[in-house]
């Protein structure tokens, strides 16, 4: 699916066709958006496929005067062992070409169509428009670091009483998305400094957008290396207390057992081949039972006392 949007004054206005210097925005491309792009617009086929990697890093490239600009975004995935990972999204701009490539659904460049057009933001060039991109990026991993922490909260909760492997393994699956989320934030923040070198034209600088954009990115990753090294130490302590229930199970199952093994014991007595000498005792049955039941009372209480139980 592809789009055609013109920045105007009030932000972007989508048009039916291509026009000059009009930015085609691609998300889940089709074999359509395909064949309009190689052989309408004539972007080079090994750009196209450098961004169908999902482990491509953020970088640039060039071929011939074509520019290929790599960044991540952060996206949530419907994937309940990592909700949140990230995807590489293109930037493939020439002279009056401007083309972004994305082979995942995403909410950010919606999010970030509607957020130009809301606060009718003019975006005079391809280079602020790349740079806004990656402000949109750090913005979204913020809100995603967010409901990370919420997620991990929750987890903590659960994991007060709990001994299964399941809920540890969630909490680790939070800690490989926040692996992803430093690497990509960092790929992201070398590539700002990239593109100023790049378009270093008087024409392309914005100090104060870029100001803004290196101040988000650093934001967002001094965030994800502070949940990073909480989680790890949660992990750790719940580890231990889920090692520390599972010794408080079987020391209850031990004293249970210890209680159980009295009335047995006894019993196992009476069942000897020797002479007990109670057998003419009136209600001998009875008292043998009440002791069993006694003495087991008097386990338990010694066990309460001692806080096995």
């Amino acid at each position: 699916m592809r789009k055609y949007l013109y920045s105007e004054t009030g932000g972007f206005v989508e048009k039916n066709n291509w026009l000059p210097n009009c930015w085609v925005n691609v998300e889940c491309p089709t074999d359509d958006d395909f064949k309009f792009l190689r052989e309408d617009l004539k972007v080079p086929t090994s750009f196209l496929n450098d961004i169908a990697d999902t482990d491509e890093r953020p970088r640039t490239d060039t071929e011939g005067n074509w520019l290929l600009t790599i960044l991540r975004i952060p996206v949530q995935t419907p994937n309940q062992k990592v909700p949140y990972t990230t995807v590489p999204i293109g930037i493939i701009t020439n002279n009056e070409i401007i083309v972004s490539i994305c082979y995942h659904s995403t909410e950010m460049i919606p999010d970030f169509i509607q957020h130009i057009c809301r606060k009718s933001i003019n975006i005079p060039n391809k280079y602020e428009l790349i740079l806004r991109i990656i402000y949109s990026s750090a913005v979204w991993f913020l809100k995603y670091l967010k409901q990370i922490n919420n997620e991990v909260t929750m987890a903590e909760k659960e994991l007060e009483q709990s001994i299964r492997n399941e809920d540890l393994l969630r909490l680790m699956n939070l800690q490989k998305t926040l692996v992803y989320f430093n690497t990509s934030i960092r790929g992201n923040e070398v590539m700002v400094g990239k593109l100023q070198n790049i378009f270093n034209e008087k024409d392309y600088q914005n100090p104060e957008l870029t100001d803004d954009v290196l101040i988000e990115l650093k934001q967002a990753h001094n965030m994800v290396n502070i949940y990073s090294d909480i989680l790890t130490g949660t992990m750790d302590a719940f580890a231990s207390i889920i090692s520390n229930n599972v010794n408080t199970i079987m020391k209850r199952m031990t004293s249970l057992s210890i209680i159980l093994m009295v009335p047995t014991l006894i019993a196992s007595f009476y069942g000897m081949n020797v002479d007990i000498h109670i057998e003419e005792v009136p209600h001998a049955f009875s008292i043998i039972v009440f002791s069993s039941i006694f003495l087991s009372a008097m386990a338990f209480i010694i066990f309460r006392r001692i806080k096995w139980f």
